[in-house]
């Protein structure tokens, strides 16, 4: 399997839409999850760069498509927050257009990153990015994220519980879990191994 530097990642650029995203070529992996689930804490947690994705004390401030080059046909892709009270119903609803296109139309898209808070996974949005990713036959990794939050016991429960759903629901196929903590840094390593293994994916 070739290996990814993803500490080399760089910033490319931002989109409100899939019409401005890059040009469709190489490989990308998109990062998907609630405003406050810890999605950029958990990119800068990746490539060991505290500063690349925007972190913010208000969630919901990734109201955009941002991309990150981490090989020369690579790109990890930081998909809108979503699902933050404060924000108007009509720009809520743009999001969630934009995210069905976006996952629905990019052709270099080779799997989705859904991460979810490990106190509270499997809310609606979670279940509707999982039942839109499972419609076109996309993979999905479930990141349940601040797991430092729990001790261990409770936060392998909760993995075993979202495990024991994907099974019930006769996706396990396309859908894996697993715990994460951007804090402790623990299940980054099992992360890049899946992020490898989708990058470099041939067509």
């Amino acid at each position: 399997m070739t290996e990814i530097n993803f500490h080399g990642a760089t910033f490319e650029q931002s989109a409100p839409s899939i019409r401005e995203c890059p040009p469709e070529s190489g490989a990308e992996v998109a990062f998907a999850g609630r405003s406050n689930a810890g999605k950029s804490s958990a990119i800068n947690a990746l490539t060991q760069n505290s500063k690349l994705a925007r972190t913010s004390k208000t969630p919901g401030r990734t109201q955009l498509i941002n991309f990150f080059r981490v090989g020369e046909a690579q790109k990890l892709v930081d998909l809108p927050g979503y699902g933050y009270a404060k924000v108007a119903r009509s720009m809520k609803e743009q999001w969630q257009e934009n995210l069905s296109e976006y996952l629905q139309k990019r052709e270099c898209l080779r799997g989705l990153i859904l991460l979810m808070d490990i106190r509270h996974p499997m809310q609606e949005f979670d279940t509707m990015m999982i039942n839109w990713a499972v419609e076109i036959e996309m993979p999905v990794h479930i990141l349940l994220t601040k797991a430092d939050k729990l001790k261990r016991g409770p936060a392998q429960n909760t993995l075993f519980a979202v495990r024991k759903q994907m099974k019930e629901a006769g996706v396990e196929d396309l859908v894996s879990a697993q715990c994460f903590s951007s804090l402790k840094r623990d299940g980054v390593e099992e992360l890049k191994t899946q992020l490898t293994e989708w990058l470099t994916l041939q067509n």
